[in-house]
């Protein structure tokens, strides 16, 4: 990687990442009593064990930042315009995990200025390791082996080859489909490996009409995306917001290897027309 001002904060991120997703693997079909919270979401151990690693070493490498954990309280002062913001997603694709598939993650995200800098997603079960940090570019490390990342180019409809929920499957995404004349899907739960992918190149869309993704969804991965090429952003071409009172992100999402992107707003413009 190139030199970048979040050295350290990325530094920090990758190894809290991987001793998390070590930690999670230990409870890899064992057979953990699945509970639930809002929403009807599940969550295990792994989940709330995962996030206490990660909160702990976040809190003291830098202890004047926010730390916002999908298994941990809010904290209003993300809302302040100087404040540099961790938003954390010990165990995204729980369903995947609890079912014995590989279709989970480890994710940590720095925003700061409101946007993503600093991105680490974590699949443990492949050993994949995407990295990004703004001026620094993105990687991806598997096997011992670093490589820069890159979107695909792809750039007619046609020839989409998208990635999607396995869980959260909905109707409106077969009428994306069926707008977008798609016929090569991937399902897979995580959206950090959603992004991952587009981001490596091997797939080129991913859509979300719906609201039930938060911030800690896509910080990570969006730094990464964008720092190979990708764009990310919700129906209507609007930035992802992550100093919005509500942490969902209310206006679905629509990620791309960036070429695409305006062709399918366009699209689902005409598929969605009532959309805010």
């Amino acid at each position: 990687m190139n030199a970048s001002p979040y050295s350290r904060e990325l530094d920090v991120a990758r190894a809290l990442a991987l001793d998390a997703g070590r930690l999670i693997l230990g409870y890899y079909r064992t057979g953990l009593t699945v509970d639930h919270k809002a929403g009807d979401e599940p969550v295990t151990r792994a989940d709330r064990e995962a996030s206490d690693l990660i909160l702990a070493g976040l809190a003291r490498a830098f202890p004047d930042d926010v730390l916002i954990s999908e298994e941990g309280p809010d904290d209003t002062r993300r809302l302040e315009p100087s404040r540099r913001v961790w938003y954390i997603d010990p165990l995204d694709g729980t369903r995947d995990f609890i079912h014995g598939r590989d279709g989970f993650a480890v994710m940590i995200g720095l925003v700061v200025d409101g946007r993503p800098r600093v991105g680490a997603v974590y699949q443990p079960t492949s050993t994949r390791l995407y990295l990004a940090a703004t001026g620094a570019g993105a990687t991806l490390v598997e096997a011992g082996v670093t490589r820069a990342l890159a979107c695909s180019t792809v750039s007619e409809a046609g020839s989409i080859r998208m990635v999607s929920s396995r869980s959260h499957r909905t109707d409106e995404v077969e009428r994306v489909k069926t707008q977008l004349g798609v016929a090569d899907e991937l399902q897979i739960g995580s959206v950090g490996i959603k992004l991952g992918l587009i981001a490596l190149g091997e797939r080129d869309l991913y859509v979300n009409p719906g609201s039930r993704c938060k911030a800690w969804d896509t910080c990570a991965p969006e730094a990464i995306l964008d720092a190979a090429g990708g764009r990310l952003t919700d129906l209507r071409g609007r930035p992802v917001r992550y100093d919005a009172l509500e942490l969902a992100h209310g206006g679905g999402l629509v990620a791309t290897n960036g070429l695409l992107h305006a062709q399918v707003l366009a699209r689902l413009a005409e598929l969605f027309p009532t959309l805010a």
